[in-house]
């Protein structure tokens, strides 16, 4: 049977990165069936639901294998094609991202995806740019284009993480005003990515600058979870037919309380009284290619926080989960 090295855990107890190993006899290589294709993985990408969920423990543990691979985004070249997959071929790059992933992760050198997960590379582009740009990619184009129009005024609140840098960059793409959260330190950045006005979290009262402008926002994107009554006063900044995409949630028992109550309450309980959708993004070949032509046309620049070898990926984690990373966190597989 044919083998790869590929990352594994048993338990994330304690931490992921804590309980990864890199077995030297290797596991069996993926199987592909006729509507996948198999992809060489030559750059990985890390994303804070790599390593959240697997910590939840028992609740998703009956969901993956007894021994899993993390990671969802890739950059690689197709190895083999499926009996029904007409729209790819060996050797061709290709990226993107296994969204929902159980266990049979891109931390990998070699990974199974179904078509509508990849697709194809844009000449002229790099494997690590590209390789970041799957569930950040589709996060923020799922959660955004299908709730603006040109001229619209959007609020993103966390501008300066991994999805955040792309929300503002697709908001700016699709012709949107931006208004974005981040810390002091990262103004600069989110301004340098088309941000038209950036609060500072730390020395401002978010809810209080967001209600003193008045209703003008048709959108807010929440990348964060924090305030965790930021959709309750959001008839505030929103307007009437504004709506609200709750894509990141902190972990604790106080943000779920907040994240029901959001979605069951109505406004005269003390819910929020506009449209609220708790964000989910999905598989989309589209949104991808789209992603990859806004990068090709220059509307689109990926932000590196730093990269890390195919060895080093506990310490990868380690970078993501310290919380100051600034964009994305890259792993080498295949040695470049």
């Amino acid at each position: 049977m044919a083998t790869m090295l590929a990352w594994q855990y048993t338990t994330a107890s304690g931490g992921l990165e804590k309980n990864l190993s890199l077995p030297a006899e290797g596991v069996p290589k993926p199987h592909i069936h006729d509507d996948q294709v198999l992809v060489e993985v030559y750059s990985a990408a890390i994303n804070p639901a790599d390593h959240k969920v697997p910590e939840i423990g028992i609740i998703t543990k009956a969901m993956r294998p007894s021994t899993a691979t993390p990671g969802m985004d890739f950059c690689g070249k197709i190895a083999e094609v499926g009996k029904k997959v007409d729209n790819f071929r060996v050797g061709e790059m290709v990226f993107g991202t296994n969204l929902g992933s159980t266990g049979h992760g891109s931390l990998a050198q070699y990974t199974a995806a179904t078509k509508d997960m990849i697709t194809s590379m844009p000449d002229g582009l790099k494997v690590d740019d590209v390789a970041g740009m799957g569930v950040v990619g589709l996060t923020a184009f799922q959660s955004i284009h299908p709730n603006v129009k040109e001229g619209d005024k959007v609020f993103i609140n966390g501008g300066s993480g991994g999805t955040g840098v792309l929300s503002i960059q697709v908001a700016k793409a699709l012709g949107c005003h931006v208004t974005t959260t981040c810390s002091g330190a990262n103004i600069e950045l989110c301004k340098s990515l088309g941000a038209d006005e950036v609060i500072d979290y730390r020395t401002t009262d978010i809810i209080a600058a967001l209600k003193g402008k008045g209703q003008i926002f048709s959108l807010a994107v929440d990348n964060v979870g924090s305030p965790p009554n930021l959709y309750c006063n959001s008839h505030y900044f929103l307007l009437p037919d504004g709506k609200f995409e709750q894509v990141g949630v902190e972990f604790s028992l106080m943000s779920m309380v907040h994240v029901t109550r959001n979605r069951m309450l109505p406004g005269f309980l003390g819910g929020g009284k506009r449209r609220y959708r708790l964000f989910l993004a999905k598989n989309d070949t589209e949104g991808l290619a789209q992603i990859g032509r806004w990068m090709q046309e220059g509307k689109i620049r990926p932000v590196i926080d730093s990269v890390f070898e195919f060895e080093e990926v506990p310490q990868a984690f380690e970078r993501l989960k310290s919380h100051h990373s600034k964009g994305k966190v890259i792993v080498h597989v295949k040695k470049q």
